[in-house]
């Protein structure tokens, strides 16, 4: 059954529309405090239709555009959470690519800016090959999210990272399983 537009969702409804994980949308709420879902009693989230548009603008901002938290926490201050919350549909106004106006840095800060662009760039990591989907889902990224970043080393680092903290992590439960 499908909810009324107008509903308030949960977090798993807004992840799963939004092609993200929990934990990325509870880390977005550490990095920008115009996301403020509704918290009922032991913490349960609810987020209003506006919550949603702006989390989706902020996914198209990084995911869709490039940009770092940095550059959407400046949109957000300089342009308005009204213009973050349209920025994804198709025909709203995109933000402009200009120096501030003491020249310090750019308006919006874009990893992949290119280089003619006034203003400083910052760095972009080479694009890799697509990777195997079992890797993607063990780096919590969803299937349709653009790849960027880590070279075939890095991500075999990382994931044999994340093995060892699984493998410290049975150790604990057992050690707390046999203490209780």
């Amino acid at each position: 059954m499908d909810k009324a537009p107008n509903a308030f969702r949960t977090i798993s409804e807004v992840a799963q529309e939004l092609e993200i994980p929990q934990h990325v949308l509870r880390f977005w709420e550490s990095r920008f405090r115009e996301i403020r879902p509704m918290k009922r009693g032991g913490g349960r989230r609810y987020y209003r239709p506006e919550d949603v548009a702006l989390l989706r603008g902020i996914r198209h901002l990084l995911y869709g555009e490039g940009y770092t938290i940095r550059g959407v926490q400046r949109l957000l201050r300089e342009q308005g959470q009204h213009f973050v919350q349209n920025v994804w549909q198709p025909g709203a106004p995109q933000p402009a690519r200009e120096p501030a106006l003491d020249g310090s840095a750019p308006v919006m800060e874009r990893a992949d800016a290119p280089a003619d662009e006034p203003g400083p760039r910052l760095p972009m990591p080479n694009r890799v090959e697509p990777v195997e989907v079992s890797e993607r889902e063990a780096l919590g990224i969803a299937p349709t999210e653009p790849r960027i970043g880590l070279s075939r080393e890095q991500r075999q680092n990382l994931l044999a990272a994340v093995d060892e903290l699984d493998a410290c992590r049975k150790l604990l439960d057992a050690a707390l399983q046999t203490n209780s």
